[in-house]
């Protein structure tokens, strides 16, 4: 690669640190704005976005402050403990020696995450640009862009439609840093440690060091406990990239076959141990196969450019023209320009973010990298220089630079704006009345550990997490058979279902309580009052939790006491 100044003088950390500044505090003001506004009878949960997966987190962090091994609490089925998840693992003891609680904890782990993201980007973008003001126009245009979902709320209003066309073209979060920040800060923190990876990898090639192969191996392990499909982009992109400038050159790539080694030998743990864990394991493998039930996937091209924007339409032109210009051998060291390693990560990227997985949206995370900075480098080195030609601009290339920033923050805004009328609600899922909250305790101090909770989805999501006990229905992935679960929720609250249907299902399940308040209520008028194998054990105004009083089977005792001894 061309060899670039990349030492970071510390006025330039002066400007990242403003500029992240104001981007936490930027996407603070819902979290700040549900809880100072939050009705007397209700409690904010704490999350302003995907609230089903947010939950599952909770759980997670719940179980993990006093256990290092956990259930899955959101399904009605036996599994034994395991660990599955360094980030909320530490979470949870950092909340259990903090005394914190999980909404604090939640914002401390967003500001940190966002921080580290926001420093590893401007120290990654350095890399690859030479001045500072390069530097800087390229850190906000992917800090701050996004796609052009914004055309879509304008064919929203416009013709009055009750959603947005095509929602996933303006709501998916990854490869929107704004948008993790403000409400996926796993994402943010993960995408950083892929910069990481990548960006240690490119110093010791730079440097001839191959003991940055093996910092960047402990990242990408760390990374591995965390998201493991993430390790995929940094094994697959160096790989091929090694690959490239193998043809390229015809020598052998010797820095970049031992860096890989390197990297694969320390960082295989945790991904060998998630194959395992998802294909040994009965429950593990349903969950994982569940994972079709969020019917998430990578939008199709021409819906990505909608996704990712101006950016991509600009690296998309930037990609064209290196490789005709090289095609035409203008450039004799072809293997030297910075160019080449975005545009493999950038073609390589963009091709995992369509593997055959259910997962495959989530190879979006840090894909925005390459795809700002060649959008930038077409600014710099195409655009600009073509209007000062044309004496169109005084200064070219700050008016441009601002003009495909601005053009790119529309999405965002809408996005962010669009928080305070959804929080402006006042109602599941963002928020939870107080006597749910009550209930909820009450099961984690009187219910025996393990309890099964029968209950709508809209309480049954939180009851892990608040209560520690096991939600009947919980999460469209971790609930195993969730529709089917869902359906007998239904019917159970139905009015003109029979007591004995509602007596074998609560059996076969191992259901030892029935969570009872405004949700469950929304679904049918039963009255639970009345059915003698129920027995009220807990009430406030709002909320009756009833204890099952059945006989089940032996298998079901057996079953009970296993779960009372975990």
């Amino acid at each position: 690669m061309t060899e670039l100044d990349v030492s970071i003088r510390r006025w330039e950390w002066r400007f990242v640190a403003v500029v992240s500044l104001c981007v936490l505090l930027v996407t603070s003001a819902p979290y700040a704005f549900a809880s100072l506004t939050t009705p007397p009878e209700q409690q904010f949960v704490g999350f302003i976005l995907n609230t089903s997966d947010h939950a599952q987190y909770l759980a997670w962090y719940k179980a993990f402050q006093t256990e290092n091994l956990t259930s899955n609490h959101q399904t009605s089925e036996p599994n034994p403990p395991l660990f599955f998840n360094l980030l909320w693992w530490a979470l949870g003891r950092f909340g259990r020696y903090t005394g914190l609680s999980y909404v604090v904890v939640y914002q401390v782990f967003r500001w940190a995450a966002g921080a580290f993201f926001l420093a590893m980007l401007y120290a990654f973008t350095a890399l690859f640009m030479p001045s500072v003001f390069e530097r800087r126009a390229t850190f906000l245009l992917v800090a701050l862009g996004s796609g052009l979902g914004w055309l879509l709320v304008v064919c929203k209003y416009a013709f009055r439609m009750a959603d947005v066309p095509f929602p996933l073209d303006l709501y998916v979060a990854e490869g929107n840093s704004f948008l993790s920040v403000l409400g996926y800060p796993h994402f943010a923190e993960a995408a950083g440690l892929i910069l990481a990876v990548i960006g240690l990898l490119l110093l010791g090639e730079r440097r001839s060091q191959l003991r940055y192969a093996v910092f960047a191996g402990l990242v990408a392990f760390f990374l591995g406990w965390q998201h493991t499909y993430d390790l995929l982009i940094v094994w697959i992109v160096p790989t091929v990239y090694a690959g490239v400038l193998f043809v390229l050159t015809r020598r052998w790539p010797s820095y970049w076959f031992k860096a890989m080694v390197c990297v694969g030998l320390v960082s295989w743990p945790p991904a060998l141990y998630s194959v395992l864990l998802t294909r040994l394991d009965p429950l593990w493998k349903q969950v994982l196969a569940q994972f079709a039930n969020a019917g998430v996937y990578t939008p199709s091209p021409p819906h990505m450019l909608v996704l990712m924007g101006v950016p991509l339409l600009l690296a998309l032109a930037q990609l064209g023209l290196f490789l005709r210009a090289n095609w035409k051998g203008r450039h004799i060291a072809i293997w030297h320009e910075p160019d080449l390693f975005l545009g493999v990560w950038f073609v390589v990227g963009w091709a995992l973010t369509y593997m055959p997985t259910d997962f495959q949206i989530h190879m979006i995370n840090s894909w925005q990298v390459p795809v700002g900075l060649l959008a930038a480098r077409w600014i710099f080195v195409v655009g600009a220089p073509a209007l000062a030609r044309r004496g169109f601009l005084r200064n070219s290339t700050l008016a441009l630079a601002l003009l495909v920033v601005v053009v790119s923050v529309p999405t965002n805004i809408y996005l962010w704006l669009w928080r305070f009328v959804d929080l402006s609600r006042y109602t599941y899922p963002y928020y939870l009345y107080r006597d749910e909250f009550t209930a909820m305790r009450w099961l984690e101090e009187a219910a025996p550990p393990g309890s099964i909770v029968l209950s709508a989805y809209d309480t049954g999501r939180y009851i892990p997490g608040i209560s520690g006990q096991t939600a009947f229905l919980s999460h469209w992935a971790q609930t195993v058979d969730f529709y089917r679960k869902r359906d007998l929720v239904a019917q159970f609250f139905a009015e003109d279902t029979s007591d004995g249907f509602r007596q074998e299902m609560l059996r076969e399940h191992g259901v030892g309580f029935v969570f009872f308040g405004p949700a469950e209520q929304s679904l049918g008028a039963y009255n639970p009052e009345q059915a003698k194998f129920l027995t009220r054990v807990f009430s406030s105004p709002r909320v009756r939790i009833y204890q099952v009083n059945l006989e089940p089977p032996p298998t079901q005792t057996l079953l009970l006491l296993w779960r009372t001894t975990q």
